[in-house]
């Protein structure tokens, strides 16, 4: 007779909800969500993935543990619901928590798939190795960025890239370089977001190695992160894959203009057949690499936007302008889903590694 598997709620139907229920349900088979929880029904289906989604409060199992699958400026209006509800055992996902279950998740789904993943700090190096290569991590940022309310410094690699110059004069730092000089897109920034940076990068910056991150994302990285990627000549770092429901695709459609994505297979379609398929297959699955952020040989950064841009311009130019300014956004948003089939679909040429980030408030 088989065990009765552990029932629990989670408080959250959207993006963040539905990926806590996929690494909770994978990671431990005995382990079943019983329903997704919200405060309002009024911008929530009744049901998502299959699961009912119920008001807190609503005739529930107040003995089922809850985990709060939501933003964490949420979590102390939505705890206070739930125990005024009478629920017993509430579980914050916390940064923390959300990092431990993805890499968990990650780690063994590639080894179901008799795949390696690999995080830079599982990477050794000799403490003395010499650098001979030079290497430079841009950091996106913006006169229009919301001030940070958490401290950090960068890391001694770590240098200010203001995107989207060419749009104002204010500068928001006098150490920053700016991405409105020599070969560039800034006046793109409104749509092109980041990748305005990653374009003045492509076109203007020598080192060996090169980084982009955000001024509110960075990598974690080991002190000797050089070393150990030029030691075990690894080609690039990605963020650690994050999962996604129904689908990579999908997801993107339910977020975002259909249309756009449309077009986008489309292009590889009439553009570049012999990719479809694989491409097509590719994001069929549910795991990408998050928030166009890299480090990686220079010489691979060259084929990496080579190939992606014509792909980008030609997606802009179809969609054009949105009134919305967040979906206006969605050349910066394919392009995650792009970089990381880019280096999925050539893992055999490829040597890549993963890296935790932080996300600053």
């Amino acid at each position: 007779m088989s065990e009765e598997k552990k029932k629990v709620y989670i408080a959250g139907a959207h993006s963040r909800g539905r990926t806590l229920r996929a690494y909770l349900e994978y990671l431990d088979p005995n382990l079943k969500v019983e329903a997704f929880l919200v405060d309002d029904m009024s911008e929530n289906a009744e049901t998502v993935d299959g699961l009912p989604v119920l008001l807190i409060g609503q005739n529930l199992h107040t003995e089922y543990p809850v985990y709060l699958g939501m933003r964490g400026v949420n979590h102390e209006k939505v705890s206070r619901e739930l125990r005024e509800a009478g629920s017993k055992e509430i579980i914050p996902v916390t940064v923390e928590l959300d990092m431990r279950l993805r890499n968990e998740y990650v780690r063994r789904h590639a080894a179901d798939e008799g795949r390696m993943f690999r995080v830079i700090d599982e990477l050794s190096a000799k403490e003395k190795t010499v650098r001979e290569r030079t290497a430079r991590i841009y950091v996106a940022s913006s006169v229009f960025d919301r001030p940070l309310q958490d401290s950090y410094s960068y890391i001694k690699e770590e240098l200010p890239l203001q995107v989207g110059a060419a749009l104002t004069k204010e500068r928001v730092s006098q150490e920053a370089l700016l991405d409105c000089e020599g070969d560039n897109i800034s006046e793109r920034n409104r749509q092109f977001c980041e990748l305005t940076g990653l374009y003045w990068i492509w076109k203007n910056a020598c080192e060996d190695y090169i980084g982009l991150v955000h001024y509110r994302r960075h990598f974690l990285l080991p002190d000797n992160w050089l070393e150990r990627i030029i030691e075990n000549k690894i080609d690039v770092i990605l963020p650690v894959p994050l999962y996604v429901a129904p689908s990579i695709a999908e997801n993107y459609q339910e977020r975002h203009i259909a249309s756009d994505w449309k077009y986008l297979m489309e292009y590889f379609k009439t553009k570049i057949p012999e990719e479809y398929e694989e491409a097509e297959q590719f994001f069929c699955g549910n795991l990408y690499s998050p928030c166009n952020m890299f480090i990686a040989r220079k010489e691979v950064l060259n084929r990496l936007c080579e190939w992606m841009f014509p792909i980008l311009f030609a997606v802009a130019e179809h969609g054009g302008e949105k009134e919305d300014p967040y979906l206006n956004r969605y050349p910066g948003f394919i392009s995650e889903r792009l970089i990381t089939y880019f280096f999925e679909s050539r893992r055999k040429v490829y040597r890549v590694v993963y890296a935790n980030k932080n996300f600053l408030k």
